[in-house]
């Protein structure tokens, strides 16, 4: 596994293992330096021993500089990265992680910001309704989870709630006495209608959110996915053109283009091939690609500037790519 930039070694600083089934990590700089800046909605990548490499999102205010923080649900039948950061992870260790990278920011608006969240999916959303309040923008957070034990980051955002000026925190528990579950129908159905709508959960919430906002300007409908929701483009029968070298390299059936690429012998960045990280974007220079990944919006895929090549193909016989 090839991952693009895992140039930085950063210490745990501190483990908070207070929320059921999730961990948080507070990484920074062994000398207490400064690190890249990144705005609301951010991940970097992080390398997990034998694993490999997984993306997540920063939890914290961007506007801390010495630290990115993360939020690991373990997942019992995973490939075993939050495994290898819950069992074997400790205070003073050291991580190899990338700079942040950003397929989920917040637009530039004034409208109001409703912020839905499912689950883990608080992460980029927590980091975002900081970030509004500091800006002095209006927003909401419906934050859902089956109970407060499981809620991750509850303590801070309860805490961040109660002095809010510019916004504030709905909270849903779906499996203790009295509470409710998220009604996404309602959520979305009072939102302003200039509102941006953001989303990030797991895939039943996410396909509901996606079926709610049906009707709404699609510039102001953002969502991120942790899990592929589509099979890879394997059909192959075209040929892929490398732009600066001119070299040709064929796409035999059963393969993607990311597959026809490593068997030549070409050097590409990758992390998931799953489709959601966003590290393969290559830029399309001819051709018309089959769209696969869950990083672009439809407006960017109806472009077809550029592609994700772990997952997606190509819809004729030919494609140009900027490699």
């Amino acid at each position: 596994m090839q991952a693009s930039g895992l140039d930085m070694e950063l210490r745990v600083h501190a483990v908070d293992d207070r929320t059921s089934g999730v961990r948080l990590l507070d990484l920074r700089r062994a000398d207490g330096g400064l690190l890249p800046t990144f705005d609301a909605g951010s991940h970097i990548d992080v390398a997990v021993g034998e694993a490999g490499v997984r993306q997540y999102s920063l939890f914290n205010a961007p506007d801390q500089a010495d630290r990115y923080c993360i939020a690991v649900a373990l997942k019992e039948q995973g490939r075993g990265g939050s495994r290898f950061l819950h069992e074997r992870v400790r205070t003073g260790d050291a991580l190899r992680v990338s700079a942040p990278r950003n397929h989920f920011a917040l637009v530039s608006d004034p409208a109001p910001s409703i912020l839905i969240a499912g689950g883990i999916g608080i992460t980029p959303l927590w980091a975002m309704a900081q970030a509004l309040e500091a800006q002095g923008r209006p927003w909401e957070l419906h934050y859902g989870a089956r109970s407060r034990e499981e809620a991750a980051l509850l303590v801070q955002i309860e805490a961040f709630a109660a002095s809010a000026r510019h916004g504030r925190v709905c909270l849903y528990f779906s499996r203790v006495a009295g509470g409710c579950r998220m009604d996404l129908h309602s959520v979305i159905r009072r939102a302003p209608p200039q509102a941006h709508l953001y989303c990030c959960g797991g895939t039943p919430m996410l396909e509901d959110y996606k079926v709610r906002v049906q009707g709404r300007p699609v510039s102001h409908v953002h969502s991120e996915r942790f899990q592929s929701t589509q099979e890879a483009a394997s059909a192959g029968g075209y040929v892929v053109v490398l732009a600066r070298s001119g070299r040709q390299v064929e796409v035999s059936p059963g393969q993607t283009v990311l597959d026809a690429l490593e068997g030549a012998g070409v050097q590409v960045d990758y992390t998931c091939r799953e489709g959601i990280c966003g590290d393969c974007e290559v830029a399309v220079l001819e051709g018309t690609p089959d769209h696969r990944d869950d990083v672009l919006t439809e407006d960017e895929r109806a472009a077809n500037a550029t592609m994700m090549i772990c997952c997606s193909g190509c819809k004729g016989a030919r494609l140009v790519l900027d490699l």
